[in-house]
Formats: structure tokens, C-alpha cells, sequence
């Protein structure tokens, strides 16, 4: 069940005098996971809160190392990636769930008769991007299939859905609202198996996250922050294509390609991905965030601060907060 902890900081704002400076630090080059924020700073919705935002650019330095350093206060964060830091005591708290549900799904060329379900995949190769989640995922997957969830795998980055376009690998991971919507765009048909039709847990796919010391002492800044870019998600949610024009205006000249971006924008919103019905947009689901990790804990992928595999499933109800939300909203 889903809980709003508290509505006491609900439409909050600075004095308009302040101006308090603020970053935040994205996940990957600018996308329409990023939406809420170009929203909210073209509206000027963060000068009315009293911030001044930076929202700075994607570099090799992950968003979630970022913040628990404390060089941005808040960051845009892959679930997986936030997890396995927090398991390491990072110094960071989930404060709204960018997206309510998995985006991800696992692809393959749509023309392939010998592909028509997960235990088809035993024995082929897999274009991966290198991290533990993707061998324990993709071999659940196959398993709960009948299969033996063995598979080879090379490491190929972004250029997987190349190489899966090509032939030369037989199957890949992507984001469905991003490389799914763009492979439909580039006339490339695939078939896909969603992650919760063969036992993996759905789950918030990205989240915000904040400095959890800085969160702590700066209540204030933090909720009017947070209340802003809820705001800016809302509309999105709402408005589709006005958002994506405002991301394609504000990031100027980022986005190359216009189409996908008002594509992906109507693809999180018909899937329900922004916000489930009568709910905040932004809300953290406290049963899909127990799962994952339970998920995470038990294919070893969670490791301490030792770097040593946990072996006592951590508490995550510290994880994270909806306490800075708008419940209206």
C-alpha cells in the first residue's frame, strides 16, 4: 500500500526574496525521464518556490555518486543504481518516483520465428551494458520460462540496439519508452517480454533523489524543490506534447530528434507510467519498493559498505519518503 507520510509541507514556497541554489544532477543526457524539471523551470515554477536550479548536465560521474557527496542535492536516479548504493549507506533518499512502474522490457528482432518465448533464449547471446541486475534479471526471466536461464553475453553498451538491428547479437534490453518508441520510429519491429509476466517485481524505474543530510537539515528548500518539480511532472502527465516541446525548447538543441521526443512523451502517458489513477504523481509505492529489493537481496546484487554480499535483508522503509510531496497535486 502507497502512503502519503504527511501533508505539511503541501504547496510550499520561499520567500520570493531568497533565491536559494539549488542543483540537480541528471542520470543519462537529457530525456523525457527528465520532463518534470524543464517543465518546471520554463514555467517558472521554481522562481516562485524561491530556487534558483541548476540543472546540470549528464557526465561520467553517475547522478547518484553526485548526490551522496553532496555536490548536487538532488538527483534523477536509476532504481537499480540507487538500491545497490544505498545498500553501500550512501547518503541519499528517494523523494518522489519519477515513473510508477517498470519502463524496462526485454527485445528482440520481431521477424524472429525461432524467438516466441523467454526459454527460446537459452543458449543465445544477450547485448548487455555490464552490470549484476542484468544476469540475475534475464536469467529469472528464462527460468521461470522452463528454461535454464544460460546465455552468453557481450558487453556493448548503447550500441546493442545496433547490433540487435543488424543480427549480430539475438536479443537486448531497452526502455520502452525511449529505445522501444525509437525502434518503432527507425521501422525496426520487435517482440518483447515484460519483466512482471515471468516473475521479476515491478518496480519505480527512476526516481528523485536527495542529499539524505542536506534532506535532514533543509526541510524547507527541499519541499519547496520537490513540490515544484511534482508540479512540472503533473503537467506533463496532463500535457504530453506541450511538455515535449518545452524539453526539446529548453535542453536547445540536446534532443536531435523532435519526433522521439513527442513519441516517448506519449508513450509514458498512454502507458500510465507518470501517474496511476487517483493518486499524487510522484507517490513511492512502499510494497513494489520491498520487492525489488527483496529481489535484488536475494540474487546477491546488494553489497555493504564492505563490499561484501548482504547477507540480512536491509530495512528500506528508511530508503526513502513521500513526506515532501504534494498530496494534491
Amino acid at each position: 500500500m502507497k502512503q502519503l507520510i504527511a501533508a505539511a509541507f503541501v504547496a510550499f514556497a520561499l520567500p520570493a526574496a531568497a533565491q536559494e541554489k539549488l542543483s540537480v544532477a541528471l542520470d543519462w543526457t537529457p530525456n523525457t525521464n527528465h520532463v518534470g524539471l524543464y517543465v518546471a523551470q520554463a514555467k517558472g515554477w521554481f522562481d516562485e518556490a524561491g530556487l534558483d536550479v541548476d540543472i546540470l548536465p549528464y557526465t561520467d560521474t553517475s547522478s547518484g555518486t553526485l548526490v551522496s557527496a553532496g555536490i548536487a542535492e538532488f538527483g534523477i536516479l536509476s532504481a537499480v543504481g540507487f538500491h545497490s548504493q544505498r545498500a553501500m549507506d550512501a547518503d541519499m533518499t528517494a523523494v518522489m518516483a519519477v515513473v510508477q512502474h517498470e519502463t524496462g522490457r526485454l527485445v528482440f528482432n520481431g521477424e524472429r520465428e525461432d524467438i516466441q518465448r523467454p526459454a527460446d533464449l537459452d543458449g543465445m547471446t544477450y547485448a548487455g551494458f555490464g552490470s549484476a541486475w542484468e544476469e540475475a534479471l534475464i536469467s529469472t526471466i528464462i527460468r521461470n520460462d522452463g528454461g535454464t536461464g544460460t546465455f552468453d553475453t557481450v558487453t556493448l553498451g548503447t550500441s546493442a540496439y545496433e547490433a540487435l538491428a543488424n543480427g549480430s547479437v539475438d536479443f537486448t534490453l531497452e526502455v520502452s519508452t525511449w529505445e522501444g518508441v525509437n525502434s518503432v520510429l527507425l521501422n525496426r519491429p520487435q517482440r518483447a517480454f515484460r519483466y512482471a509476466d515471468y516473475g521479476v517485481p515491478d518496480q519505480h524505474t527512476t526516481f528523485l533523489g536527495a542529499n539524505g543530510t542536506w534532506l535532514e537539515e533543509n526541510p524547507d528548500r527541499a519541499a519547496a524543490f520537490i513540490q515544484a518539480a511534482q508540479r512540472g511532472y503533473r503537467f506533463a502527465a496532463h500535457n504530453p506534447q506541450d511538455a515535449a516541446e518545452i524539453l526539446i525548447a529548453e535542453t536547445a538543441g540536446m534532443l536531435t530528434n523532435p519526433d522521439l521526443v513527442r513519441a516517448s512523451m506519449e508513450a509514458l502517458v498512454a502507458g500510465g507510467y507518470l501517474q496511476d489513477p487517483g493518486e499524487p504523481v510522484g507517490l513511492i509505492d512502499d510494497t513494489k519498493i520491498a520487492n525489488i529489493t527483496q529481489f535484488l537481496f536475494d540474487a546477491g546484487i546488494l553489497r555493504g559498505p564492505d563490499g561484501r554480499v548482504l547477507d540480512t535483508m536491509p530495512d528500506v522503509t528508511t530508503w526513502y519518503t513521500n513526506a515532501f510531496l504534494n498530496p494534491a497535486d
